[in-house]
């Protein structure tokens, strides 16, 4: 019998010495949104097609299309076709650091205390690092793993996987499994391991109040004419509540869930200090729901620009037309749609001063994902998270939107998605000092090796039963 608890702890020894490779990916810069960069993209996808050929996996390759940054992608499938396959997903690209006032080089890693700062540690370079270590350390104890394994790192995911669909159409190969563990989600703390089962979807729409021809003087005109930027500012203010909460398209919770969601570590001391509050300002009163509910399973507003006069350009005068555009972030289990039109409906009744409202929807959005984590896979990593962290996870949801979940939940909706990763509150991903908790990480470097373990007993094809 493989004593897996022997190789979960040769992985452990071997977390620090990952963090060598750790900083040597950083260091790419791979920021996907920049056509400046897309050669440093290329380039770490080859460096980790030889790292992946080099550590054992087999077919390790670029998968390309034109126009778009490449996947990486590699195997082993040397268990046999008795053993069930796994798909391990993750990214390799990051967000860029323009205007961002980092205490470190964004782009070298640095360890302070028990955290290591770069950009992409944790979003998601150490999630998938944590895999490698897994298999590594399988490798060197037994010279094999326990199921079938596949890896597909993407290049786009920080911009939305506009091309992973076609990814999946073009190398249907890459993604065949009989489950799949997708690394770029978080945990509540860096005591409770997650598994992401919700995910609130993106709506992104622009509002324009137009008024005039022109723009006219306001000294002349003034309390004379409706004044569109005005009129734009009161229309945005039905959208919200007392708090500042979007008031449209609320949803019921789930009273189990809702009791269950307490469990949630997001203290008033954690939310302070995960979201770089000010000194003096509290978070938003609960209202009867729980921090997490707000955050996970209701409908938000945000508002990402306006054509409001910038310093230094100021202008006194009434303005022919004014417009901001919303970011609207979709509930689980609510559409884009449904929520387009209730926001329209209210945006559109009774204007002040009868000015022409227009509301269109951007492209760019992405559907909520609302998910059952039941079944034998699921058993599988409660198991293994129970060997790694002691503890069982937690069925969280994740407030933001991440596009591709919703394409592997939609195309892949009969298999079991285990959703982890390496981020916790502290982690500040997509903001500048960027950092991943090294305990985290090397729990969850356990975790893995226990996982692979416990889904090749879970989910052994019916053909070999």
């Amino acid at each position: 019998m493989t004593d897996v608890f022997r190789i979960a702890a040769l992985a452990e020894n071997s977390a620090e010495d990952s963090f060598t490779r750790l900083a040597r990916y950083l260091s790419y810069a791979p920021i996907s949104s920049d056509p400046e960069s897309a050669g440093k993209v290329l380039e770490l996808a080859h460096v980790l097609a030889g790292d992946l050929a080099s550590l054992g996996m087999t077919r390790a390759r670029l998968l390309e299309l034109p126009g778009a940054h490449p996947c990486v992608a590699a195997e082993w499938l040397s268990a046999g076709p008795n053993a069930p396959t796994l798909l391990i997903y993750g990214h390799f690209d990051v967000q860029p650091v323009a205007g961002e006032a980092w205490d470190t080089a964004p782009h070298t890693l640095v360890r302070k205390g028990g955290r290591l700062y770069g950009r992409g540690a944790a979003d998601d370079m150490g999630g998938w690092l944590s895999h490698l270590v897994a298999i590594e350390a399988w490798f060197k104890e037994t010279g094999s793993l326990p199921c079938n394994v596949k890896l597909l790192l993407e290049g786009e995911e920080e911009i939305g996987s506009p091309n992973l669909e076609a990814f999946m159409e073009a190398y249907p190969d890459a993604f065949t499994a009989d489950a799949m563990v997708l690394t770029d989600c978080e945990n509540p703390s860096v005591d409770i391991p997650g598994l992401t089962v919700s995910l609130r979807g993106l709506l992104e729409i622009e509002v324009r109040v137009a008024s005039a021809k022109s723009d006219v003087h306001s000294g002349l005109w003034g309390n004379v004419v409706p004044d569109s930027a005005t009129t734009l500012i009161a229309l945005l203010a039905r959208l919200v509540d007392v708090d500042g909460r979007l008031r449209l398209g609320r949803r019921d919770v789930d009273p189990v869930w809702l009791a269950h969601s307490h469990d949630v570590p997001l203290t008033p001391d954690v939310i302070r200090s995960g979201a770089r509050l000010l000194d003096g300002i509290a978070p938003l009163p609960d209202r009867g729901l729980s921090p997490a509910a707000w955050a996970w399973r209701q409908p938000a507003v945000t508002v990402l620009s306006t054509t409001f006069p910038s310093p230094g350009r100021e202008k006194n005068a009434i303005r022919q037309s004014t417009s901001a555009m919303l970011s609207l972030r979709v509930a689980p289990g609510q559409t884009s749609a449904e929520l387009f039109e209730l926001v329209k409906a209210e945006l559109d009744r009774n204007v002040p001063g009868g000015l022409a409202v227009t509301i269109s929807e951007l492209p760019g959005g992405s559907s909520s994902w609302d998910y059952v984590a039941a079944g034998p896979a699921f058993e599988a990593a409660d198991r293994a998270y129970l060997a790694a962290w002691g503890r069982t996870p937690l069925r969280i949801g994740v407030g933001g939107s991440i596009p591709f979940v919703a394409m592997f939940g939609k195309r892949f909706a009969r298999l079991p998605l285990v959703l982890n990763g390496v981020i916790d509150p502290e982690t500040g991903a997509h903001g500048p000092n960027e950092s991943m908790h090294i305990g985290v990480y090397t729990k969850t470097v356990k975790a893995n090796v226990h996982l692979y373990a416990e889904l090749a007993k879970a989910l052994i094809p019916p053909t070999a039963r």
